[in-house]
C-alpha cells in the first residue's frame, strides 16, 4: 500500500485529572527526521514517544507537540522554610527592640517575606504517565497514518495512469523502429544516385552502411529494459512496505534507459516521444518524492 509522507494527526487523553494532547505533522524527507517538543517535566518520556513513532514512521521529517496538563490535588506539595522564617522573625525582633517599635509580627506578614512559602510540582510516576500519554499518541499516530494512506492512494492512481501512458509512448517507438532502416536505405539510395549520377552503385557496400546504420540505432534492448521497469514500478506500488527509496531508483533507470533511445534512435520522431517520456518521468519523480 502507497503511504503519501504528508499528514497530520492529534491524539487527547484525560485520567486522574490529568491531560495529554499530541499533535504529529509530516511532510516529505530524505530520511527519518523526528523533532519532539516536550514539556520539560515529562521530558524524561522523549525517548518512548521516539521509539513508539520510530516504528510506524520508515520516511518523512515528523513535528510532534505534546502538551500536559495536570490538575490534580497531588500534583503540587506546600513547603515552608523553616530556617529562613526563623531567620527572619529574629531580624525582626532584633528591629523592634533595638528601635523600640511595636510588636506586630504576624503570620501573614511573615509570608510575605520572599522564599518563604514554596510550590512545588510532585514527582510524576513515568509509568502512569507513558500508559496515559502512549493514548493520545497512538490516536495520533492513527489519525496520521488514515490520512498518509489516503493521500498514498490518490498518489498511486496517478502514478499508474502515468506508467500506462509510458507504455503506449514505448509501443509508438516500437512500431516506428522498422520504419528509420528503411526511410535510412531509401535516404541512402538517393543520396548515391545524386552523387554518382548514372554510374552503378555498389550493392554489397550500400548494404553493409544500412547494416552498420541499423546496428548502431537499433533500440531494442534499451525499450524492453524501459518496459520491463515501468512493470516493476507498477508491481512495487502494490507493495504492503515502504517503497519510496525503490521508486526513485526505478525513476532514475528509466530515466537512463530514455536517455539512450533518444540518443540512439536517430529519428525526429522518436526523439519527440522520448521527450513525452522524460516529461511524464519528471512528472512521476516528483510524485515519488512524497511517497514513504
Amino acid at each position: 500500500m502507497v503511504h503519501s509522507m504528508t499528514g497530520f494527526g492529534r491524539g487527547r487523553s484525560q485520567g486522574d485529572g490529568k491531560e495529554f494532547l499530541v499533535e504529529i505533522k509530516t511532510v516529505n524527507h530524505r530520511y527519518c527526521d523526528l523533532y519532539i517538543k516536550i514539556p520539560r517535566q515529562i521530558s524524561f518520556l522523549e525517548d518512548k514517544i521516539r521509539e513508539r513513532v520510530g516504528k510506524v514512521i520508515s520516511r518523512g521529517k515528523a513535528d510532534i507537540y505534546v502538551s500536559f496538563d495536570d490538575f490534580s490535588e497531588e500534583s503540587k506539595s506546600i513547603l515552608i522554610d523553616e530556617g529562613l522564617v526563623k531567620a527572619y522573625i529574629r531580624s525582626m525582633e532584633l528591629l523592634r527592640d533595638k528601635y523600640e517599635l511595636k510588636d506586630d509580627i504576624t503570620v501573614s506578614l511573615i509570608a510575605k517575606f520572599p522564599e518563604v512559602i514554596k510550590v512545588e510540582k510532585a514527582e510524576q510516576d513515568e509509568e502512569e504517565l507513558w500508559e496515559l500519554l502512549s493514548k493520545a499518541l497512538d490516536d495520533a499516530l492513527k489519525t496520521l497514518i488514515d490520512m498518509r494512506k489516503a493521500e498514498g492512494e490518490g498518489l498511486k492512481a496517478d502514478l499508474v495512469e502515468r506508467t500506462f501512458l509510458i507504455e503506449n509512448i514505448i509501443n509508438e517507438i516500437s512500431i516506428r523502429c522498422p520504419e528509420i532502416v528503411k526511410e535510412y536505405k531509401y535516404r541512402l539510395e538517393n543520396r548515391i544516385k545524386e552523387l554518382l549520377g548514372q554510374q552503378v552503385v555498389d550493392e554489397n557496400r550500400m548494404m553493409m552502411e544500412i547494416a552498420i546504420f541499423a546496428d548502431r540505432c537499433n533500440i531494442d534492448e534499451e525499450l524492453v529494459r524501459l518496459k520491463s521497469h515501468v512493470c516493476q514500478f507498477r508491481d512495487t506500488l502494490e507493495m504492503d512496505v515502504p517503497i519510496g527509496r525503490k521508486l526513485d531508483f526505478l525513476v532514475q533507470e528509466m530515466n537512463r534507459e530514455a536517455n539512450t533511445i533518444g540518443s540512439k534512435a536517430n529519428d525526429l520522431f522518436v526523439s519527440k516521444k522520448v521527450i513525452e517520456i522524460k516529461s511524464e518521468l519528471e512528472k512521476i519523480r516528483e510524485q515519488t518524492q512524497n511517497i514513504e
